[in-house]
């Protein structure tokens, strides 16, 4: 702008002296030829007046003076002249200036010569006896006279232009300087041309409007930020070359992947599945398939983003389904192992049966097989009742009211119950500890602490010791079941919580054991917020301790 107010501003004080000059010249000009044409006339009509009171003769007077004096006679013949004899002009009758004095009593003319650069001014009066006096004067052309100032002319032009330059530059950042000075943070607040009022007003509303929208922006990016970084769930956005735009620290950290490596998707060293997935994403198509990597197993669903035909990048969400996946993998095998749980003695129950069914078969044999069938159905009720409870268990349905529990006459009940097992094996239970208050469901306390020293007596040897803690903490409470029996191998302690899982499933199958009972004290525990641990050696016992938190 101020460059354009500099050009503009210079460019018309150019042209004002251009025009200036044209002016001026022209007005000298008019005014040099009405000069010359009145001193002519001045001239004319005193040589006129001596003429007709000297003679003829009065006209040699001006020979070698810069203004030529003819007389002309009516007809046009010269009869006196300044400059050449008479005898070698020509007849004057039809010149210009002679025929105008014939008119109107005077004429002027002027006439150019371009061989001399010159110019010649005549000026001829009618007299009283119908001759004609005319006067002339020689002068050089008028760009003749502009040649010759041209190197004043051009100094002039120069200063002028300057001049121009100075003030053009001057005027043209004061004129800017206002603008340029404005505080566009504060429109309104400025003082500058009236003519900018409406514009600054305008400017204020779209300043509030555009600050409205980033705040509004910043708002909704921080509301996203604080989404996708609190997200478990992995977010990728990248453009089509594959570089990524945005993303979360779940991304990252589920890949397994330093931050400074975040540059382009395409370079990440990832399972086959990943490349995939993302190739497809880029050519359009949205993708989804699974992938493993160290143990665990993550969900890839990758969907285009389109503009217009044309597809500008993706958005790539990593979700961790190791838990769901195990709990899908222990869902088949809990349907598998149930499957074949009730088959062995429904198996057996439908071949005594059918032995029984046909008759002859002897009354000591038939008490055999019914006592048989009976053994497998307590067995079949258990492993119903054990499934059930599990599964009340899981989805939190069961049908008993929370109370106060005396764990640990609770745990004396238990020992009560068992100790005549116990005493066939000569084996010998205690309960040591003190009265604690629990807030619980008794039923499942009942099976959690019964199922614990069961255990502990089908898998300990013969005359071995089972004890029962029953400790206050300042959290809660501690049941410890502690017995001297087998133990569990190392490899063995991460899985006998795990449904039917049976460290020697032969000998357990001769206790019968559902395989659950271990399953549904970790359950158990789940629903009152308590921990499991776990210690065993070999050949030397196991312990296993439930802490309450009340």
């Amino acid at each position: 702008m101020n460059e354009k107010i500099f050009r503009s501003s210079f460019l018309t004080s150019i042209l004002v002296l251009v025009v200036s000059f044209v002016l001026i010249f022209g007005i000298l000009f008019e005014y040099f030829e009405g000069q010359i044409l009145s001193e002519l006339k001045n001239e004319a009509n005193y040589i006129a007046y001596a003429v007709k009171s000297e003679g003829v003769s009065y006209i040699d007077n001006f020979k070698g003076s810069d203004k030529r004096i003819t007389l002309i006679a009516p007809d046009g013949v010269v009869l006196a002249d300044t400059e050449k004899p008479v005898s070698e002009l020509e007849n004057h009758l039809q010149r210009e200036e002679i025929r105008e004095a014939q008119e109107k009593g005077w004429g002027s003319c002027a006439r150019y010569s371009s061989t001399l650069a010159e110019k010649v001014d005549y000026y001829a009066i009618r007299l009283e006896d119908g001759s004609f006096l005319r006067v002339s004067t020689t002068r050089n052309a008028v760009w003749t006279i502009l040649l010759g100032l041209v190197q004043p002319l051009i100094v002039i032009v120069l200063i002028i232009m300057g001049i121009s330059f100075y003030l053009s530059y001057k005027l043209s950042n004061a004129i800017v300087k206002p603008i340029n000075d404005l505080d566009l943070d504060n429109p309104s607040g400025n003082e500058t041309y009236k003519e900018l009022a409406p514009l600054l007003k305008k400017l204020s509303a779209q300043k509030r409007t555009i600050d409205g929208q980033i705040r509004e922006a910043r708002q909704k990016q921080e509301e996203f930020r604080l989404i996708s970084e609190n997200m478990s769930e992995g977010l990728l956005v990248i453009d089509a070359e594959g570089r990524v735009l945005t993303y979360n620290n779940a991304a990252f950290r589920l890949l397994e992947k330093d931050e400074s490596k975040f540059k382009n998707i395409l370079t990440f060293k990832q399972a086959r599945t990943f490349s995939e997935v993302v190739e497809s994403a880029l050519q359009g198509a949205r993708a989804e398939d699974d992938m493993e990597s160290d143990e665990r197993r993550y969900r890839l669903i990758a969907n285009p983003v389109v503009e217009g035909e044309k597809t500008i990048g993706a958005v790539i969400m990593i979700i961790d389904i190791t838990e769901s996946a195990k709990r899908e993998q222990l869902r088949r095998e809990f349907t598998s192992n149930v499957s074949h749980e009730l088959k062995t003695p429904l198996t057996s129950i439908s071949g005594f049966a059918e032995i029984m069914k046909d008759g002859g078969t002897p009354e000591a044999t038939v008490m055999d097989f019914s006592k048989s069938i009976y053994v497998e159905a307590q067995r079949l009720i258990t492993l119903v009742s054990d499934i059930i409870r599990i599964s009340e268990l899981d989805e939190k349905t069961l049908p008993f009211e929370k109370e106060a529990v005396d764990i640990y006459a609770l745990s004396g009940e238990i020992i009560g119950r068992l100790r005549n097992v116990a005493a066939s094996r000569n084996i010998r239970m205690e309960l040591l500890g003190e009265s604690v208050m629990i807030f619980g469901i008794r039923k499942i306390l009942d099976e959690m602490i019964h199922n614990l020293c069961d255990n502990a007596v089908k898998y300990n040897v013969d005359g071995g010791m089972v004890s029962v803690f029953v400790l206050k903490t300042e959290k809660g409470a501690v049941v410890s079941v502690k017995d001297t029996g087998i133990g569990i191998p190392s490899s063995e302690q991460d899985r006998v919580f795990e449904r039917f899982y049976r460290v020697d499933k032969s000998h357990s199958r001769h206790l019968g054991g559902t395989g659950l009972g271990l399953s549904i004290v970790k359950h158990g525990a789940a629903y009152h917020n308590a921990e499991i641990t776990l210690e065993s050696t070999l050949g030397k016992g196991t312990e296993v301790r439930v802490e309450f938190v009340n």
